[in-house]
């Protein structure tokens, strides 16, 4: 049995002068405002870990604890996302990196500003351990990680150390932002501080402010699109605070032209009558110019994916539509992970900040469309229509969801629509998911804050909900999170964490009980050579045992219920989870047994 006094923590000081290089490094910290430190522990970090509870106090940062590396990193992304501040997790050596590796590819998939600290050595191996030290050492650390981070350094010495984690802070938050990545040696984190040491003020380093687009490139943008007859907009990881949507949505009101939101990001209100998301390809078929906002995929925004599994593809636009692409993909192309996509060819460059050039556009297309006689009337007739073919596509998709009620297994428009029924009248923020895009048909999206991004691979969705829903800790915001279970399944552990720190969130599980994108892959190869259909669930289908997600939930001391299979038991089911987590301040999950699609 742990001793009392071991269990038990202690009140300090906080900020008291610093002794030690980790007591800078936390200093640091504080002074860029990180709130938290995810980690899952490790003796390579040992120093800063101190630091933090006994220098620190354990706040500002306070220390996140998380059963998994992969978690840990997920975390200070949907926080980041959440907040557009300074994620950071610390990862022990090289084994916790490479655990890390998956959260840390999505950060640069995204580009999310997250740091990660990481600890090795000693350097000098005469002071390594037997075994332990040496399997827990390389040269250089950062090459596993380094061509999906944008920044990556192993400094040497107190000046080295902290000048390289201010750069790194920079560089994350730097646009285009993304991860970075500092490993410490034990020795050095543990080094007394010189004698008379002045630690670096951070004040001295500001922000890089956002990069400016080419004037010339915009009033050749704003001629293309004040000009058309039929614009578009396509907004994907363009938003990154409700200033930013306010703009578009003038931007698009300006020019009367149809918004697509393809869902990096929350980029425009699905109640504002310029919406269109969910008529991207009608549209690009009429468009006679379109405006790309931050699309991380441009060719897959303007091409039609007609089938997802024999790769054949469409493209939308006609021969003398004009394509002006905005944003900052240009700026960090990796060569290992060939996430820049396919070349497409464009008219307009516009390389920079989308934050300046949004603007920017709605006052120089203002001035170009006040040129033509009759332009307003021309305006008012086009939002009209456009306005009509929101209001339809919403009537469609309401009464679709209410058309398979009664359907079973739980159909996910019909499950989107109790959700939206629960959560209403609240203040609510959705974590993750969006059920197959249900959630964003039937909801209210107004403000910014309501999403936190769509993240990118399985078992990391889980873990970025925590982040969000950490974010919102005490705003008596009621976070929700749309669940899928297989990517819960990777990293289950992290419930506990939910747990531990106490973050509520409603979880609604999306239980299909199948990988089943990989089920559907399984199919198109069978039928393709003539082979078993029927065989296409070996290997992919999560029923046999189906995972008992309530039990898991209840087992970490969690409010958990489920398998609801009954469409008619949902309301029920939700409204008592919706009432753990406003009024117990802790996680409730309920499981929900759905169709795959």
């Amino acid at each position: 049995m742990p001793s009392k006094k071991s269990s038990t923590p202690v009140p300090v000081a906080r900020f008291k002068k610093p002794e030690y290089v980790s007591d800078v490094i936390v200093s640091l910290l504080r002074e860029m405002g990180v709130e938290y430190v995810a980690i899952n522990p490790g003796a390579t970090f040992r120093a800063i870990h101190d630091s933090i509870v006994n220098f620190a106090g354990n706040s500002e940062p306070e220390i996140v604890l998380c059963t998994h590396e992969e978690t840990a990193v997920a975390m200070a992304c949907g926080y980041a996302r959440a907040t557009g501040k300074l994620g950071v997790a610390i990862v022990h050596n090289i084994v916790g990196l490479q655990h890390a590796t998956r959260a840390i590819y999505d950060a640069w998939l995204e580009r999310v500003p997250v740091l990660i600290m990481g600890g090795t050595g000693p350097l000098d191996s005469s002071r390594r351990r037997p075994s332990i030290d040496w399997v827990h050492t390389a040269l250089v650390q950062g090459n596993l990680v380094r061509e999906y981070v944008k920044w990556d350094d192993q400094p040497e010495g107190v000046e080295g150390a902290l000048e390289s984690l201010i750069r790194a802070c920079r560089i994350s938050l730097a646009e285009p932002e993304g991860p970075t990545y500092l490993c410490f040696d034990i020795d050095l984190q543990e080094a007394s501080l010189p004698k008379g040491f002045i630690p670096p003020r951070v004040d001295d380093y500001p922000l890089t402010p956002p990069p400016l687009p080419n004037p010339d490139a915009l009033g050749d943008a704003a001629k293309i699109l004040g000009g058309a007859e039929s614009p578009v907009i396509l907004a994907d990881f363009y938003a990154k605070s409700q200033g930013d949507v306010d703009r578009l949505v003038e931007l698009a009101e300006t020019l009367s032209a149809p918004v697509v939101d393809l869902g990096g990001r929350f980029n425009f209100p699905n109640t504002h009558p310029l919406d269109l998301t969910g008529y991207r390809v009608e549209l690009l078929r009429g468009a006679d110019a379109v405006l790309c906002l931050d699309s991380h995929d441009l060719y897959g925004a303007l091409w039609l994916e007609k089938s997802h599994f024999s790769r054949e593809v469409e493209e939308l636009l006609s021969a003398d539509a004009k394509v002006v692409d905005a944003g900052m993909g240009f700026y960090s192309p990796g060569s290992w992970a060939q996430s820049y996509q396919k070349l497409v060819p464009v008219d307009v460059k516009l390389a920079g900040s989308t934050r300046v050039a949004v603007p920017a556009l709605s006052a120089l297309c203002r001035k170009e469309l006040s040129k033509s006689s009759g332009v307003r009337r021309r305006l008012d007739e086009r939002k009209a229509v456009l306005s009509g073919k929101h209001d339809e596509l919403r009537k469609k998709w309401r009464e679709e969801a209410e058309a398979r009620r009664g359907e079973k297994p739980i159909a996910l428009s019909f499950l989107a629509a109790e959700v939206w029924k629960a959560v209403r009248s609240r203040d609510w923020v959705l974590t993750f998911g969006t059920l197959d895009r249900w959630a964003r048909r039937l909801w209210d999206w107004g403000e910014y804050y309501r999403y936190g991004g769509k993240g990118h691979g399985t078992g990391t969705g889980f873990g970025g909900a925590l982040g969000v829903a950490l974010a919102h800790k005490g705003s008596r915001r009621l976070c929700v999170a749309l669940q899928a279970d297989g990517d819960l399944l990777y990293t289950p552990s992290s419930l506990w964490t939910a747990a531990h720190h106490r973050i509520p969130m409603l979880v609604v599980m999306l239980n299909n009980r199948s990988y089943y994108n990989d089920e559907r892959h399984q199919e198109y190869v069978a039928e393709v050579r003539g082979r078993s259909v029927e065989n296409r669930v070996i290997g992919i289908r999560l029923d046999d045992p189906a995972t008992d997600f309530a039990r898991l939930a209840e087992s970490f001391g969690l409010y958990g219920e489920g398998p609801v299979e009954d469409p008619g038991d949902v309301a029920g089911a939700l409204g008592r989870a919706v009432d753990v987590v406003e009024r117990e301040g802790r996680l409730a999950l309920v499981d929900t047994v759905t169709q795959p699609r």
